[in-house]
């Protein structure tokens, strides 16, 4: 099986398969299963009621990996996911080990 991207995420999230989206988020983010379940819940009712702005801010997270600072990135991970503290941390880390 092919490793999860985030048009995997995305494709979850536009079908509203929320649980399917948490699923992808686990190895992207290298979260718990119950962290990753509530970031992709909130990343859905983000998403639900700002509309297409929201999807373009989310897709912002591309280049926050490629060129940006930490803050900039866990600044997009907290308004996209929801998330702090220690799975903010990890998240970071996850995505600053990944290649863009």
């Amino acid at each position: 099986m092919a490793e999860p991207t985030f048009r995997d995420f995305a494709a979850a999230i536009m079908k509203g398969d929320v649980d399917g989206a948490g699923a992808v988020l686990q190895p992207l983010l290298g979260l718990g299963a119950s962290d990753a379940r509530a970031a992709a819940q909130h990343f859905h009712a983000q998403s639900a009621a700002a509309g297409p702005a929201f999807m373009a801010k989310a897709m912002g997270l591309r280049t926050a990996i490629a060129s940006g600072s930490d803050a900039e990135i866990g600044a997009l991970l907290r308004d996209c996911f929801g998330l702090a503290d220690a799975p903010l941390a990890t998240a970071t880390a996850t995505l600053r080990g990944r290649p863009s």
